[in-house]
């Protein structure tokens, strides 16, 4: 099937790697500062950005994926980000990564909580159908687990069929991961992990990292080109 992929405008951070849509905004966390922009979904301004709503810090480190449930933010801190940037001592560990829940209003951590078996991670995504559960790409193991917020414990596995899985979009009759190096957003069912559909995403068109829901559609961001991108379904 064929869908519609368009370039919507630029994100406020030169390297956007996360986005959650919320409440018809848009979060975009930005790899380098890890800091997290509120913006508007909005035709671009002739600088080819939209309003910026508010910003706030976060604690986290090599930012690469963000959920929203129950009133916060879900951020995924990849390992250190000592390539980026000077080193903090709220960095996760070199090559532990750490799942925070953020206060949106401050960006004050709630909660870190550990990577399941350790190693990076790339995408989150709170459950919007089983409350209290929150999918996460497990890299070290090239896994998706969902994990029960209440006492963070794995509660399913499956398997991803490409290395580097990044953004994570759980649907009514699956969920989407996107696979960056592969440049393809692959539909998985939730059981087994068996292919249901992908999205092939072209050469010419900006390389997919982050990923949302946007009404029946989805939005991406690009790291390295700085756009937010919409699938229409």
């Amino acid at each position: 099937m064929c869908r519609e992929i368009r370039r919507l405008f630029r994100a406020p951070y030169g390297v956007p790697n996360a986005l959650q849509v919320v409440n018809g905004q848009l979060w975009v966390a930005d790899q380098i500062t890890d800091r997290l922009a509120l913006i508007e979904i909005a035709e671009p301004s002739e600088y080819g950005v939209t309003r910026l709503v508010r910003d706030i810090p976060s604690e986290s480190s090599n930012t690469s994926g963000m959920a929203w449930g129950r009133g916060s933010l879900w951020v995924a801190a990849n390992c250190q980000a000592t390539l980026w940037r000077p080193a903090r001592p709220s960095d996760a560990q070199q090559d532990e990564g750490a799942i925070l829940e953020v206060d949106p209003a401050s960006g004050h951590t709630v909660r870190r909580l550990p990577v399941p078996g350790g190693g990076g991670v790339h995408g989150t995504e709170y459950d919007p159908y089983e409350e209290g559960m929150v999918w996460i790409t497990t890299l070290k193991s090239q896994t998706l687990s969902k994990v029960r917020v209440r006492d963070w414990t794995v509660q399913h596995v499956i398997p991803l069929p490409y290395c580097r899985a990044h953004g994570v979009v759980r649907v009514e009759e699956g969920v989407w991961v996107v696979h960056t190096a592969d440049r393809v957003i692959v539909k998985l069912d939730c059981a087994e992990g068996t292919e249901l559909d992908r999205i092939e995403i072209a050469p010419s068109d900006p390389e997919p990292h982050g990923l949302s829901a946007c009404g029946d559609d989805l939005l991406y961001c690009d790291a390295t080109s700085g756009w937010v991108v919409q699938i229409s379904l």
